[in-house]
């Protein structure tokens, strides 16, 4: 006969399966791991809803097309983790992407106009940076500011026209490809690896998560909450100067109409990739993950017809779910 079933008999099965699926049904597992849950669950029905969704062709499509999405996350995921929120974040990359069309404009060429670009945009995190920091200006008020200065001058300086810009090295930025990953992807990949670095193996990212955690003591340990601040939004402004660059590489223009959804889908991945609103949780990985999940929910409904109209319902609803879940985040 065979050996009865016991309670010692129950206990014996793997440690490590028995902690899995006590996990999974608590909500906190859910509010920790939506991002990479949901990126499969998308990926599975959009794969048995559509045939083309999976196709080579598409999968190096989504991913080009998440790459700005991905270095905006990295960036809203460093001063989301201390506690902050950039609103400009896309007026930032706006006004990097006129600076860089008015520089090739004006016939300086690819790389210098590239570091105009990052000059343009670096600007507008350093007044940040000093509002929040030294001003005491609320993250809120002083982001919103910059956000409505900056769509004004990308209007101002280009009288409201798109620059078109031709370039070899942009055309060889946009269609150059290592098997299915494009070149935008791979440089937002590079970015993910090195800020991942930056945020969990030195010391200016140990004082990013904690002045988020608790400002007071990282200050009566020595941290310079005050340099950190500015040090997050000066690195978000930077690198939405370098998305700037790919935007323009994408569409062939500097375009200065301020484009808010790339503002709301960069806060959309951090909270989907289960970095705490209140600061003190760095994360880089989950962002990541939340653009991609971002990027493949928007390309599926449109494979599948949806309207255009029906999108941004969707992308919000999946956000609200999520930042419910966040409640249920372990401390």
């Amino acid at each position: 006969m065979g050996t009865p079933l016991t309670t010692t008999t129950l206990d014996a099965r793997p440690t490590g399966l028995r902690t899995i699926a006590k996990d999974a049904r608590s909500l906190s597992f859910w509010a920790e791991n939506a991002a990479p849950v949901g990126l499969v669950v998308l990926v599975v029905v959009f794969a048995i809803l559509s045939p083309t969704f999976l196709t080579l062709g598409n999968i190096q499509a989504m991913l080009i097309a998440a790459a700005i999405l991905i270095i905006l996350a990295v960036a809203q995921s460093f001063v989301i983790t201390t506690g902050g929120i950039d609103l400009s974040i896309s007026a930032t990359m706006t006004l990097g992407a006129v600076g860089f069309g008015l520089s090739w404009q004006a016939g300086l060429g690819f790389w210098l106009s590239a570091l105009l670009a990052l000059v343009a945009s670096g600007v507008v995190g350093v007044i940040n940076g000093l509002l929040i920091a030294k001003g005491k200006v609320t993250d809120f008020i002083a982001t919103l500011g910059t956000l409505s200065v900056a769509t004004g001058l990308a209007l101002i300086l280009t009288a409201g026209k798109p620059i078109s810009v031709t370039s070899v090295e942009l055309l060889r930025l946009t269609t150059g490809t290592v098997w299915i990953f494009g070149y935008p992807f791979l440089i937002a990949a590079l970015i993910a690896v090195v800020f991942w670095f930056v945020m969990f193996r030195t010391r200016f990212g140990l004082h990013v998560q904690a002045v988020g955690g608790s400002e007071e003591a990282a200050v009566a340990n020595g941290v310079k909450a005050q340099r950190v601040r500015i040090g997050v939004y000066v690195m978000a402004a930077l690198l939405a100067g370098l998305a700037a660059i790919l935007l323009v590489a994408r569409i062939g223009a500097a375009e200065p109409a301020i484009n808010t959804q790339y503002l709301l889908n960069s806060i959309a991945a951090v909270v989907l990739g289960g970095v705490a609103l209140t600061g003190g949780r760095g994360k880089i990985v989950g962002p990541v993950l939340g653009a991609l999940l971002l990027t493949a929910l928007t390309n599926g409904l449109t494979l599948l017809g949806v309207s255009q109209f029906y999108q941004p319902l969707a992308v919000g609803l999946v956000v609200v779910l999520a930042a419910l879940l966040t409640r249920f985040q372990k401390k």
